[in-house]
């Protein structure tokens, strides 16, 4: 008799970015999220078996696969911009869902100045206190950098500034292990081997790319963790179900018309 084999487990990395209606001068909207729209998407992942977990429990379920449920979600929001405080944060916590918030530290409570070019005004990002309230209220901050740099464009010194500054400064301001990565605008490097020697050395656990659907786990590259691109009038649940089952990290590519 053949041997049975245990049922993968999948880790769904949701990535959003802004929380409430675009105003006016955001000529490309996609990146704005309503709340009763962020309550729906994530209301719909839920009721599809999907089991929303800590940071803490989705960095161990990266190494121990079979300490997680079948179907996680975590749910992680790039940039720190303040309307997921003001905004996203009575949500998440009606739905009694964790999540992550990944923060440019050199940005801290600053405006979104990368963010010229994309056809997006201007917003203001968290500074040190609200950044402490999300903690307070269970959203981890983790690290997206500390310039919000293109990594296949940073020489190897200033890649490992890059790494190195945020968590520093993330760690001692928020007195928080900063453990997980998300590379600014999905790049993970021109030469992603020594982009994984510098996180590793650093003490970075997982880092996450931008676009893909969910990890299948045990996963090929845990520096290299795809996450679901989500804006306005994603279909969610569509969503992860095109990419059911796939291992390791995805073509980067297919988040190309949006930015992380």
């Amino acid at each position: 008799m053949a041997e049975l084999r245990a049922p993968e487990r999948r880790l769904a990395i949701l990535s959003y970015h802004k929380v409430g209606d675009p105003p006016r001068a955001a000529w490309e909207p996609w990146n704005y999220v309503p709340e009763a729209m962020l309550a729906e998407q994530l209301s719909a992942v839920h009721e599809d078996g999907w089991q929303f977990v800590e940071l803490a429990d989705a960095l161990r379920g990266v190494y121990d696969p079979d300490s997680l449920p079948a179907r996680s979600a975590l749910v992680t929001f790039d940039d720190g911009y303040r309307s997921v405080l003001e905004r996203g944060l009575p949500v998440l916590r009606d739905l009694g869902c964790p999540a992550v918030v990944f923060m440019p530290a050199a940005f801290i409570g600053g405006v979104s100045t990368f963010d010229r070019g994309v056809s997006e005004p201007l917003e203001p990002l968290c500074g040190w206190d609200e950044l402490r309230e999300l903690q307070g209220a269970g959203i981890s901050v983790q690290s997206h950098g500390f310039k919000h740099l293109h990594f296949s464009k940073c020489d190897p010194e200033l890649l490992e500034a890059e790494l190195k500054r945020s968590k520093r400064m993330l760690e001692e301001g928020l007195e928080r292990t900063v453990e997980l990565f998300a590379f600014p605008y999905g790049d993970g490097g021109a030469n992603p081997a020594a982009v994984t020697r510098a996180l590793e050395h650093f003490g970075y656990r997982a880092a996450c790319l931008y676009g893909g659907g969910a990890v299948a786990l045990p996963t090929a590259d845990r520096y290299r963790l795809s996450r679901l691109a989500i804006g306005f009038g994603s279909d969610v649940v569509a969503e992860l179900a095109v990419g059911d089952g796939v291992r390791g990290s995805p073509a980067e590519s297919s988040a190309s018309t949006k930015r992380s």
